[in-house]
């Protein structure tokens, strides 16, 4: 068993990215790696680039990734941890795919139609065969499971007609060259909103430090960012229906929860009838004894750029090796000549 999967490489990475992508990753790697399976998890920066990027802020963030993947748990001997323009073979098989990839199926992306919108004719070619390097990204390294949520979808079905189509034109009968990867579908994570406005995401482009807690605040900047978070003044409910048009009450409850790995209706029979007076130093705690170690390390290992740069090489060379058979094998399907 084999589990790729990948994340874009951001800035300023804040809750809300722990508890709905990494904290996944970590349970994976823990849960899968002892029962023999392997997790490679890469960082898309070629994704990256097919929408308009600065390229000092990039090779930035993608540091910063690689620090707050390890700080929350990712182990690197583990774990492959590498990111994509390190291992060429993902570009070569994008394009070698692209020519069994279809204009109709990628025009039918909703993905390529949300981020391109209304100017499709000048969205960059790399954002709408974007789904192709998905594909090539997972059948590579022949995955036979892929984490996914409701928007990937569409991109795993993708790679998996490409995968079918590849092994029926190329392939002779009972030696598919493709394994067809299988979805895992995550355990739904918490959405966590905005400490300032409960009806809008937690989310690195607001631009009040407050309305969002940071995979590197100190214990003192998560207790002031949770006893000022906005609130109503009612109590806490007995039962979850009961925060119904209460979207700040309804956040705060689940950020509790999901830290705490239990359920919204569990935290409020915990403190029904409590006021936040109480509720808030309760989750600021939670937070803290939580994230603090994390963001320590995260402090650390950003600082050590050399570091970080080896932890990426070590991930991509093993990557490599994974991934030359599988290229090999495509050159020669297509009659390539390579001498």
């Amino acid at each position: 068993m084999r589990i790729v999967s990948g994340i874009q490489p951001t800035g300023n990475l804040h809750l809300g990215n722990y508890l709905g992508a990494i904290r996944n990753w970590v349970r994976m790697q823990d849960e899968w790696s002892a029962k023999g399976a392997q997790c490679l998890y890469f960082l898309a920066d070629l994704h990256a680039i097919s929408m308009p990027h600065n390229p000092a802020e990039l090779a930035s963030n993608t540091r910063e990734m690689v620090a707050a993947l390890v700080s929350c748990g990712i182990d690197p001997d583990k774990s492959i941890l590498f990111n994509q323009a390190q291992v060429p073979a993902h570009v070569e098989l994008q394009w070698l795919l692209n020519g069994t990839a279809r204009m109709g199926w990628l025009n039918r992306m909703t993905q390529w139609k949300d981020k391109a919108g209304k100017n499709r004719e000048g969205a960059s070619v790399a954002l709408f065969t974007y789904p192709v390097l998905q594909a090539a990204d997972v059948l590579l390294y022949q995955a036979t499971h892929v984490p996914v949520g409701e928007d990937q979808k569409q991109h795993l079905e993708l790679a998996r007609d490409i995968a079918q189509k590849f092994n029926n034109d190329f392939c002779a009968e009972g030696a598919a060259l493709f394994t067809l990867p299988d979805p895992i579908i995550p355990p739904e994570a918490a959405r966590i909103m905005s400490l300032r406005d409960g009806s809008a995401k937690m989310s690195k482009s607001d631009p009040s430090d407050m309305s969002r807690i940071n995979l590197t605040d100190d214990a003192d900047a998560i207790m002031q960012k949770v006893k000022k978070a906005k609130t109503d003044p009612e109590p806490l409910p007995a039962t979850v229906e009961g925060l119904a048009g209460r979207p700040e009450a309804n956040n705060l409850v689940g950020i509790y929860a999901a830290m705490a790995g239990t359920s919204p209706a569990q935290v409020l029979a915990q403190f029904e009838g409590k006021g936040f007076g109480q509720f808030k130093p309760a989750l600021g705690e939670l937070l803290v004894e939580t994230l603090s170690p994390m963001a320590a390390r995260y402090r650390e290992l950003r600082e050590d750029g050399e570091a970080l740069d080896a932890i990426l090489a070590k991930g991509a060379l093993k990557a490599r090796d994974l991934a030359a058979p599988t290229l090999a094998r495509t050159y020669q399907a297509l009659g390539l000549v390579r001498g």
